[in-house]
């Protein structure tokens, strides 16, 4: 069963809208406030989230900024206003629908459902698309194993290079800058003393892979860009 985080202080309005997700087969857990909402999600997740914008403790937007900090289920903001300024805040914010109140709970239930066919077609596509090895002209790279080979050899790399040619590799035939290999590697806000680590990094890979210094096979520089590796 599909689990819906339902977050609404009017209990009316919660209770019906549970009644009709049960009844289409739903999984809900129903509560009245932010944090008690907040707190359900640190032991337990959820596959869709319905948020009222006007709750007792914070605001919905407060309360869908937490959840993208981390969760990227899809979110249907519930509100009776209906400034086109709050939706555009809602959807800025990362909320995949808005709903205005008052609703008919068949249509709630509806676009419940038209999320969540949404959600798991992207996942599909995500994960059909994902790789877990690359050989581009005789460079081998496994993520799955960390095993990297040059025509057949092994090349022992440490786990920043790993990640370093893992990422040029999964971007190939695209220059990626180095403050964007570096954040996705490092795990690090970029500071412009890093792009001596990016370059010492991508210096001894190319000592690994045997690379000519004016004439590299694999990874390349373009100047004042960033790396590539063609596909």
């Amino acid at each position: 069963m599909e689990k819906i985080l339902l977050v609404d202080d009017e209990k009316e309005i919660a209770d019906l809208l549970e009644i009709y997700l049960k009844n289409d087969g739903f999984e809900v857990r129903t509560c009245y406030t932010g944090g008690e909402a907040l707190a359900y999600l640190e032991e337990e997740t959820a596959d869709l989230a319905l948020l009222d914008v006007m709750l007792p403790d914070m605001s919905g937007f407060r309360l869908l900024q937490r959840i993208r900090e981390s969760r990227f289920f899809p979110v249907i903001m519930l509100t009776a206003r209906t400034e086109d300024m709050d939706k555009i805040k809602g959807l800025t914010l990362g909320a995949d629908d808005y709903i205005t109140k008052p609703f008919n709970p068949l249509e709630v239930t509806a676009r419940v459902k038209t999320q969540l066919r949404r959600y798991k077609r992207y996942n599909q596509a995500a994960r059909e698309e994902e790789k877990d090895e690359y050989d581009i002209r005789g460079l081998f790279i496994n993520r799955a194993t960390h095993v990297c080979r040059l025509y057949g050899e092994p090349v022992s790399l440490t786990p920043l290079e790993f990640g370093v040619l893992w990422y040029l590799c999964e971007h190939k035939g695209q220059v990626v800058p180095s403050e964007e290999l570096f954040e996705a590697v490092w795990k690090e806000k970029y500071l412009e003393n890093n792009s001596n680590t990016v370059m010492a990094h991508i210096g001894r890979l190319r000592e690994k892979l045997k690379e000519p210094p004016r004439k590299p096979k694999f990874i390349k520089t373009v100047w004042g860009v960033g790396y590539k590796i063609d596909g």
